[in-house]
């Protein structure tokens, strides 16, 4: 069994055949997929999902890095009223982003910092994005980490940096305070060296498969609109790197998703 632990179903890219396309998700063995939000309101929107397929989608609720200057006055706080009071396996997607620079970077760390701080009081794990801003954001994240008391759960189970593109010595330094890393489509590519060589370092326990559907979409389709149902096909790549099967990939990082996201055992997720 596989699953997906970040794509965006709710975005209009899936408006026209969304039933159709988590049909083939299915089709493809996927057990379960984690949507998170962007801003409020793809936020609402994977919940919406979750309530709708329940036991199949997974809702995260957060504000994206490069959404945080578009927040609207009070949206912090319907963000964290809705953190306490639905069934969320996560906060995010949040982060930092130095390359688009949509919001400035003081404002997105002031943005990061209050939903690390939702997250420790909702003792959910954090779905973080960065891109180009790992002098900031991995202070941050181990300072965060340390600070959380010694019986919280996030102190084992952090969260997951999604879509990794770092060093394999920043992962590791990471790794060692629990942290897991997204792989996706990227380490399918003819120019994805140094991604496929971060994957092939990286120990199986700390991985997990993403398609950041509607992104990022992997080869041989690369170019068309990405879906949970290319899952395999990373799963493939990584088995390669490390020299198992597909099959034994799909088990152990979705396992290793099931333990992150606190999700219910009784998913399937056996050879």
């Amino acid at each position: 069994m596989f699953c997906d632990t970040h794509c965006h179903i709710d975005f209009e890219d899936y408006d026209a055949d969304r039933s159709a396309m988590l049909e083939r998700a299915k089709q493809a063995n996927l057990c379960f997929l984690i949507n998170p939000g962007i801003d409020l309101a793809s936020s609402n929107a994977a919940m919406s999902l979750s309530q709708e397929y329940p036991g199949f989608i997974f809702a995260a609720v957060g504000i994206h890095p490069n959404y945080v200057s578009s927040m609207a006055m009070g949206d912090f706080k319907r963000l964290s009223d809705l953190a306490h009071t639905q069934a969320l396996v996560a906060i995010g997607e949040i982060g930092l982003d130095y390359y688009r620079e949509y919001s400035e970077p003081a404002q997105q760390r002031e943005a990061f910092l209050a939903q690390l701080d939702l997250a420790a009081q909702c003792e959910l794990p954090v779905i973080i994005h960065n891109r180009e801003a790992s002098r900031d954001l991995v202070p941050i994240l181990r300072d965060w980490q340390r600070g959380l008391p010694v019986s919280s759960r996030l102190k084992q189970f952090p969260g997951v940096l999604h879509a990794y593109s770092g060093s394999l010595d920043e992962a590791l330094e990471l790794a060692e305070l629990n942290f897991t890393f997204g792989l996706g489509g990227p380490v399918t590519y003819h120019n994805g060296a140094e991604r496929r060589a971060v994957a092939a370092g990286l120990p199986l326990e700390v991985i997990l498969l993403e398609t950041d559907a509607p992104f990022l979409t992997p080869h041989p389709h690369r170019g068309k609109r990405n879906e949970p149902a290319y899952i395999p096909l990373i799963a493939a790549e990584i088995a390669r790197l490390h020299q198992r099967t597909p099959e034994e990939i799909g088990v152990i990082t979705t396992q290793n998703a099931i333990r992150l996201f606190n999700l219910n055992a009784d998913i399937p997720c056996e050879l």
